[in-house]
């Protein structure tokens, strides 16, 4: 037995009462329990040594409990069906989703699924967990489906028949069209990839028609974006209120330095802090069951505005208050106005420990795996008047690639003639001397409603350039990978794999700062992708104008592909925060 075989079985097998045996993980199956079960394996490891010596913390950190379903489910799941030839072929989504929903699970564990939701009355997470997830260069980070269920039917073979469809979706999206781009990215073929899945208890509380967590985080011990004075290897986190799809998917979330908790956001004015923070937050729908679609991701949440969560009473910790007529923030909901979701009660006035805690759990997490870490985890509180201390989820642990390459760019660099591009806001490091083709998106033509279509027409320029091996320098506008529409262009990472290095460039109307904490953001790390941020009043900037002379090799109404004579030359300083992209190929 190998060692890493020797790791999965370590998982200890399901028996009915495992959730509230007081054990974090168990298994039901014999195979292999997939990169993020194997993750949260060695997490309740360190949080065991690290948490004995805290014996009354205010802040209990814990992993939720777990069920895994191995490998061994799966492709029992896909033999026994014959599903192979269907998962293969090129059905759209929604119709390989319905075939595997047909399907039927294993027998032999319909009895140990049907005693999870006998057991809980909590909503469930359902959760992907492959052999090729999570590791660092290929870490398939957002790529396959996670699925919430509520889980509170009275009736247990309601509750059963909604965890079976969740497990359906999530075996289905290994084979969607986003999943089998990722995977052309890598050496692997979807062929050698085989699902585990983890079922999860949702971190958090329920408020009448919501269940969801006073906060949702990514910590990361390397920060490639330092603002206000803050170093690289002191990290970032970014915090939101709610489920941590509001950061995963790209959406506004509140970013921090661990090392200057206490620093005013960078913002120029609280009036601007008020329009630029979270609006919105999303939750495990309670209410009313919403119209059948057993192949909807969001299927069971639901979004709600800050009026609702001051209504749910989730604020108290995590807001402050505008006041018009100084124009400045108040920490907390003590008086009335306008409500910002600033986290000032816990990182300035220090209600709860949540920095010292996260700055520990990355501490320790760096140690253990040897290199710079990114934490997913949530956060609740307990109720007025409970005298408990809070409970944080964590929910993942990954390594980050991070270069030690030493690239040295000097200020005079930037305003060479021959620029292209040029930016002091980079994540990256190196140089790059091999790329020809430019695809960008034409400023003349963008407008943040047309973004869906801009995501189509860049993905038949990548599929083009992929095929024919060439990398390309990468144009666009916005928050790239962003849920919203109206944040970005959202594309998913199969759309544009082919990439080398991606610019992102603001318009004066929308201006976005890059969500460190996103899914995307990650595998563009552990891709080694270079990214340069140019804000729309910098210089140089993007010479638009040398772009648009050149002739086009492909052209539509959004897109503009340009191919050159000669390679660019593309140089990314990370630890200075500086990089440009010169014409030419022409060194110095």
């Amino acid at each position: 037995m190998s060692e890493s075989e020797a790791q999965d079985q370590a998982v200890p097998e399901y028996h009915r009462g495992f959730f509230e045996s007081g054990k974090a993980l168990s298994r039901i199956g014999t195979g292999r329990v997939g990169g993020k079960a194997k993750g949260l394996l060695v997490a309740s490891q360190v949080l065991e040594s690290r948490c004995a010596s805290d014996p009354a913390p205010r802040i209990e950190v814990g992993i939720p409990r777990s069920v895994v379903l191995p490998t061994d489910v799966f492709d029992a799941f896909m033999e026994r069906n014959g599903l192979w030839e269907v998962a293969l072929s090129d059905l759209p989504d929604e119709r390989l989703a319905h075939e595997l929903q047909r399907a039927e699970l294993p027998t032999e564990i319909l009895g140990d699924l049907r005693a999870v939701v006998e057991e809980v009355r909590r909503p469930l997470a359902v959760r992907s967990s492959s052999l090729l997830e999570d590791a660092m260069f290929r870490p398939f980070a957002g790529v396959y489906g996670t699925k919430m269920t509520p889980n509170d039917q009275p009736d247990p073979g309601s509750r059963f028949r909604k965890l079976v469809e969740a497990v359906k979706l999530v075996y289905a999206s290994t084979f969607f069209a986003a999943a089998k781009n990722y995977v052309r990215t890598t050496e692997c073929s979807i062929r050698d990839e085989k699902m585990a899945i983890i079922l999860q208890e949702v971190v958090g509380r329920r408020f009448d028609q919501r269940y969801y967590p006073h906060l949702s985080g990514v910590c990361r011990s390397f920060n490639y974006y330092p603002f206000g004075g803050s170093r690289p290897e002191e990290g970032v986190v970014d915090l939101a209120l709610g489920l941590g799809k509001t950061i995963v998917d790209g959406g506004v979330a509140f970013t921090y330095s661990p090392a200057r908790p206490k620093a005013p956001p960078p913002f120029a004015s609280a009036r601007d802090v008020l329009k630029r923070s979270q609006r919105r937050f999303w939750a495990v729908n309670m209410g009313p069951a919403p119209p059948f679609d057993p192949i909807a991701e969001a299927e069971y949440l639901v979004e709600g505005g800050l009026a609702e969560a001051e209504y749910d009473g989730t604020l108290p910790h995590l807001a402050s208050t505008f006041a018009a007529e100084s124009d400045c923030m108040s920490p907390g909901i003590g008086c009335p106005g306008p409500r910002a979701i600033t986290f000032a009660p816990l990182l300035v006035h220090e209600v709860f420990p949540l920095n010292r805690t996260l700055r520990g759990l990355m501490e320790a997490f760096e140690e253990a795996l040897e290199a710079e870490v990114e934490i997913e985890f949530a956060m609740s509180f307990p109720a007025p008047g409970e005298r408990a201390p809070a409970r944080l989820g964590f929910l993942q642990v990954r390594p980050m690639v991070v270069s030690r390459e030493q690239v040295e760019i000097d200020e005079s660099e930037l305003e060479r003639p021959d620029v292209l591009v040029a930016s002091e806001l980079v994540m990256g490091n190196g140089i790059l001397e091999t790329v020809r083709d430019v695809v960008y998106v034409k400023p003349a033509t963008f407008e943040t409603r047309h973004t869906q279509a801009i995501a189509g027409q860049l993905e038949g320029v990548n599929a083009a350039l992929f095929e024919q091996g060439r990398p390309y320098l990468l144009i666009g506008f916005g928050r790239w990978g962003s849920s919203d529409p109206w944040l970005g262009i959202p594309v998913d990472w199969g759309q544009i794999c082919g990439a080398k290095v991606i610019v992102e460039a603001t318009l004066p109307e929308r201006m976005v700062e890059a969500s460190q904490g996103s899914h995307f953001f990650h595998n563009l790390s552990s891709f080694e992708v270079s990214y340069l941020s140019i804000p729309h009043q910098g210089e140089p900037g993007v010479d638009w104008a040398w772009l648009d002379a050149q002739p086009a090799a492909s052209e539509t109404e959004f897109v503009r592909h340009v191919r050159l004579e000669r390679p660019l030359l593309v140089k990314v300083d990370g630890r200075a925060g500086r990089g440009a992209i010169w014409r030419g190929g022409e060194t110095t």
